[in-house]
């Protein structure tokens, strides 16, 4: 009896150990599994962040708008040329350029610049001046004429500070 005994409780402990391994072995599975998609989710975050970062050997630098040079003029005050002397445009000018460099060239040429803008000023109606296509084309003028005078940089806009028909 004492051998049956023997025999049924090492039949148990068998029993016991075979499904002791079923269960070591599943969660070897689950860990193994949770290891996998770890590495997987640590190396796509990787190279996300290796994929958004990279500047193809760049420097990220921030681009700072050019600086622009405006150079005032006096008011011009001339008579309308159709109007007979009875109406008259009072104008004020500031003129863009291309370079800050090129203001004192613009400070030495101011008589020249203002006598070829006068000249440009008396040849216009009042017809030519009131509507906005007019007063456009007024700007392209006046750039056109600086333009030709300049030796170094440009006038890239010119601006109408002050507008007056009277």
């Amino acid at each position: 009896m004492a051998k049956n005994k023997k025999e049924s409780t090492e039949k148990q402990e068998d029993q016991e150990e075979q499904a002791a391994e079923p269960k070591k072995k599943s969660k070897l599975k689950w860990i193994i599994m949770v290891a996998v998609a770890l590495a997987v989710i640590t190396s796509g975050a990787v190279a996300g962040f290796y994929f958004f970062t990279k500047t193809d050997g760049k420097k990220a630098s921030v681009k700072q708008p050019p600086v622009i040079a405006i150079w005032p003029m006096e008011a011009f005050i001339i008579n309308i040329a159709d109007t007979n002397g009875e109406r008259y445009l009072k104008l004020v000018i500031q003129l863009e350029v291309s370079e800050a460099t090129v203001v004192p060239e613009l400070e030495q040429l101011k008589p020249r610049l203002r006598d070829s803008i006068l000249d440009l000023l008396t040849s216009k109606t009042y017809k030519d001046l009131m509507d906005l296509s007019g007063k456009q084309r007024l700007r392209e003028d006046i750039a056109g004429r600086i333009n030709n005078i300049l030796i170094s940089g440009k006038v890239t806009k010119v601006y109408f500070t002050d507008f007056v028909v009277q």
